[in-house]
């Protein structure tokens, strides 16, 4: 079975920054992608960002294009979200994503692993 695991929520204030980690483990898995979406209270769970692992391609809402950053280590099997100029809006679990072959990366179905999350607030 493979593992997310994410570190590196908290509490910040408006215009601060946090970064995301993401290791994957257990048993071998082939990496075609990884990702965050996220889920604010009341809300359903959305896009956020993903990057390809060959190719080191990245993709990101419109809501976050410009603040956040993501990037991933081959190595680790890792991936990280830095997330700068966070508004209140940003609060939200953060789940970290996976998915094993080439295919969609914007929607819940497209991916099959996901982490436990992890909480980003954001105080204005």
């Amino acid at each position: 079975q493979v593992q997310l695991v994410e570190s590196g929520g908290g509490l910040v204030q408006a215009g601060g920054s946090l970064r995301l980690s993401c290791a994957a483990s257990g048993r071998t898995f082939s990496t075609w992608a990884m990702g965050w979406f996220r889920q604010a209270p009341g809300k359903e769970r959305e896009f956020v960002a993903a990057i390809t692992w060959i190719g080191n391609i990245p993709f990101y809402s419109d809501s976050v294009k410009g603040r956040f950053t993501i990037s991933r280590d081959i190595g680790k099997n890792t991936v990280y979200l830095q997330m700068n100029s966070l508004k209140p809006e940003d609060t939200a679990v953060y789940y970290c994503t996976a998915r094993q072959s080439p295919g969609g990366l914007f929607q819940l179905h497209d991916y099959d692993y996901w982490g436990q999350g992890t909480q980003v607030t954001v105080s204005s």
